[in-house]
């Protein structure tokens, strides 16, 4: 295949160990143990998607058979054994997909076929990708070949979920976890990319590349090839044009929307969240967003803008870091709890949308003025213990006579059910006064519902 007619995914796939990004570890270690005629007998290559498993696969295949020598390890100019192996089709080196083949006799097969010697190379490679998919027999079948392989044969394993593996298998493997990108290396390596390709896009469209694709170099390749194709032939690609064509929306957005929240302004908050629903935003993106916001408000004051990571920019970090100042830490868990909840209801309502706007109005009527403010402070931290015991006359101004009812009817570290509540009621009848009982916010509802011991009304609160 010509290579300006691939993909950049495939067009840029690094042919030598130099050319992988963020695995230097991994890539030096391979070397020396190849150089050094101290390679393993099987190797095993974990991590998420994207990051270079099955191309350092075949890197290794390369090193190992490749007639130039690992020192010399084509690039460009490939001999007959690389050439092959790059294009899949080497009579010694076999890539088999594991979800494909998945049976034990595919793996009899497999091993029968290990009994030959190789034909033209020095190593009779196998290459098995998503090998967590292999059926419990057929990792069974492989073990005794893989603790003592014959010296011409070589296995390759990759998988993205290591912990569906037996560990009889790893075991007799060399494992390598292959680690995310760093957001400032994947930014130089698409950065020059698209130099190459000649793509108009700006730097802040590329760092929303970066993050969007979450340390994967293939998907960051293939946003950035979907960018160029998006371009004009004048303009540049911005990151508002950029976040269009990738359906992300811009944070900014979330953070109006929290200052809105945050204020009481329920007509902004439906309408900015409208806004946002309108660019395409489903619900439960929406809801994972509004959690990450909600943990930068939380932790914003270990968060770092050290370059290696383009999650917020300067101006989002200062206006969370401002938000952060005004809002009691109580507050954002307890919106923490209720996005979670939410996020598991979604999957019981037919309108999500509707649900959204609901979930965010729950939000706003939740709330008091004072409980948001940094300066205000929980009365459970002020209320006086004295044995584990609560003057409840005095807290709640109650006359003496009632004090003394309600600390007769009290029973310590055990919650009543109705029957006993029934049998520990008084046989006299008190004559009951109005109690004005001022509530200034949610703590102290929650507290008073304990104290009166109204479970009903705590549980509706919650759930």
């Amino acid at each position: 295949m010509n290579n300006n007619s691939k993909v950049l995914a495939l067009k840029y796939r690094p042919k030598t160990f130099k050319d992988l990004i963020g695995q230097e570890v991994i890539a030096e270690t391979i070397y020396n143990s190849i150089k050094n005629q101290r390679s393993a007998n099987a190797y095993l290559f974990t991590g998420i998607r994207g990051v270079g498993k099955t191309t350092i696969a075949r890197i290794v295949a390369k090193s190992l058979n490749c007639l130039k020598g690992i020192d010399k390890l084509c690039s460009k100019d490939l001999c007959e054994n690389c050439e092959a192996i790059s294009n899949s089709n080497h009579i010694d080196v076999l890539e088999m997909d594991a979800a494909s083949k998945t049976g034990v006799d595919d793996v009899r097969d497999l091993i029968e076929f290990s009994r030959y010697g190789p034909t033209t190379a020095k190593y009779k490679i196998f290459i098995i990708d998503e090998v967590h998919m292999l059926s419990k027999q057929a990792f069974n079948a492989l073990l005794k070949t893989l603790e003592e392989p014959p010296e011409y044969l070589k296995f390759i394993f990759a998988t993205t979920e290591i912990k569906k593996i037996p560990v009889t298998v790893i075991s007799r493997c060399q494992r390598f976890d292959l680690a995310r990108v760093n957001s400032s290396d994947l930014f130089n390596f698409i950065k020059n990319v698209k130099d190459k390709e000649k793509g108009k896009i700006n730097d802040e469209a590329l760092k929303l590349i970066v993050k969007i694709s979450e340390g994967s170099v293939r998907d960051a390749l293939s946003l950035l090839d979907r960018a160029i194709l998006s371009q004009s032939e004048k303009s540049e690609i911005n990151l508002k044009e950029a976040q269009n064509i990738f359906g992300f929306f811009d944070k900014s957005y979330l953070i109006n929307l929290f200052k809105f929240l945050f204020k009481g302004d329920e007509k902004e908050v439906i309408n900015i969240y409208k806004s946002i629903y309108n660019q395409g935003v489903e619900p439960k993106v929406f809801l994972n967003d509004f959690l990450e916001i909600l943990y930068y408000i939380k932790n914003i004051s270990s968060i770092k803008l050290d370059g290696q990571s383009f999650s917020l920019n300067d101006q989002e970090f200062n206006e969370i870091e401002q938000i952060s100042k005004e809002i009691s830490p109580e507050t954002l868990l307890l919106f923490w709890q209720f996005t979670i909840k939410t996020l598991g209801e979604l999957d019981i309502v037919s309108n999500q949308n509707l649900s959204m706007e609901m979930f965010l109005i729950r939000l706003l009527y939740l709330k008091d003025n004072k409980a948001f403010s940094s300066h205000e402070k929980s009365d459970l931290n002020n209320e006086k213990y004295s044995n584990g015991n609560i003057d409840k006359a005095e807290k709640f101004n109650l006359t003496k006579d009632e004090g003394e009812l309600e600390n007769k009817n009290k029973t310590i570290s055990q919650i009543k059910n109705f029957a006993q509540e029934e049998s520990t009621k008084p046989e006299k009848k008190v004559e009951s006064k109005l109690i004005n009982i001022e509530i200034k916010n949610f703590d102290e509802l929650i507290n008073i519902c304990n104290e009166k011991k109204e479970l009903k009304l705590k549980y509706m609160i919650f759930f």
